[in-house]
This record gives C-alpha cells, structure tokens and sequence, in this order.
C-alpha cells in the first residue's frame, strides 16, 4: 500500500487568537502560515508526490495551494477530512472552554466526547480513517504500492489518524502533538500501518520514500522482511540518507 504524508495546515487567524474555529466559514492562514505553505514546496522538493488530498476547509487549500503551483496536481477535497464538528463549542476561545464539565473529558476520555450540537470524538476517527483508507487503496491502485501521497487537514483529526496508525485507542490520542504546518508520515502496509514520522518541523525527508521496485525485488532473500515488518533490532537507515 502506499506511503501518506499527514500534513496540518498553516498556523491561521483563529490559531493566532486562541479561538476554537471548527469549520467556521472563512478562517484563513495567517501571515506566518502563509509562509509555512511555502516552504512546504522545498521541504518535499525530494519527494515524488503522486496525488493531494485535502479538507474543504479554506486554510487546508491555502495551505496546498504552494504545492499545487509546484507539482501540477489538483487537490481532491474530502468531506471526511473536514474539522471536527465541534457544535455549540465552535467560534469560542480556548481559555473559556476550560471551565466546561466536557472539558476534563475531552482531555481524559476522548472516545466518549459528543459536543453538544456537534459531533462525536469516536464518529470523527472512524470517518477519518475510512477516507484515508479509501483513499490510499484509490492511489496505490493507480500508482503502485511504492506511491506516496499528502492530505492536508487539521489537528484532531491527524491526532486520531496517527492513533489509529500506532493501534492506540482514541482515548490516548491527546498524548499526540501535532503542530501547525507539521509533517506525519504513515506507510499503510498489507498487515498494519507504519509510522514513519510524527509532528516533523524539519529536516530531510528523502528517507520517507520507499526504494524503488526493482531494489525491492533484488533484496537477500534471507534477509528480506515484508513491507509491513519491523526490523528485529531497529532499522540500521538507508545508506544514501545516514
């Protein structure tokens, strides 16, 4: 199965404010995210991309649109990428939610959060997962196994994405940092999905792409392991990236 690059959009006005912004209409990367989207184009600049998914949300497409520019490729917009619908809580700031008594358990017990007027912490995985899902076996049939892709959304949702990808239940997810304009990268083998990278700020990223098929194909069969194995010990690295 292919490789995905899980990419929070740019820091926007609402991050900048401190305001819960949800999918209010009209939210939009800031000075400093605008920048950050820039420089997406270097940071893969050697990363061959073989398709852009992304959140209908504005600040998603803004942050994209560098690389659209780029690489040529328009980004298909999916729905079940959208921000969590956070209901009565949206538009809010942050300090004032703090006194809720949903708070604690959105902190603590996530799997069990239903905002009121909006939509469950459980349902947004399970709805984030099955797109990804569905899109890495649309890309991977398209591309082959060794392709690899980017989907641009935001933080909940790449915080239970990156959950389910370590097998961790949903109620461990705000243990996950990920930063605006960070990079998280998931390769979805036969058996389980690898995490490759989580909340990356920089550096070198060549060491995400997989080797190409015909090196695959050429490895010591007495030491060649499946796509989906770790490696006994921890991987050694790649010679071209050490």
């Amino acid at each position: 199965m292919g490789t995905v690059i899980l990419l929070r959009h740019g820091r926007s006005t609402a991050n900048g404010s401190g305001v819960l912004a949800g999918r209010m209409p009209g939210v939009e990367l800031d000075d400093t995210g605008r920048r950050q989207a820039r420089r997406l184009v270097e940071r893969l600049s050697d990363v061959p991309l073989a398709a852009l998914v992304c959140s209908p949300l504005l600040r998603c497409e803004q942050t994209l649109e560098p690389l659209r520019t780029a690489r040529g490729l328009a980004p298909v917009t999916e729905p079940r990428l959208a921000e969590v619908d956070y209901g009565e809580w949206t538009g809010r700031e942050i300090k004032s939610l703090v006194g809720e008594p949903l708070w604690p358990v959105v902190q603590q017990h996530p799997s069990a959060v239903v905002f009121p007027g909006g939509e469950g912490l459980a349902a947004m995985q399970a709805r984030a997962v099955a797109a990804v899902r569905d899109h890495d076996a649309r890309i991977t049939a398209e591309h082959g196994e060794h392709a690899v892709w980017a989907l641009c959304t935001h933080g909940d949702i790449l915080k239970s994405l990156i959950a389910d990808a370590l097998g961790q239940h949903l109620d461990s997810f705000q243990r996950i940092m990920v930063e605006p304009a960070s990079l998280s990268v998931v390769r979805y083998a036969e058996t389980r999905p690898l995490v490759l990278r989580v909340n990356d700020n920089g550096g070198d990223l060549g060491g995400i792409v997989p080797p190409p098929p015909a090196e695959s194909e050429q490895a010591d069969p007495k030491t060649a392991t499946s796509a989906g194995d770790a490696v006994v010990g921890g991987s050694t690295g790649r010679e071209d990236h050490a």
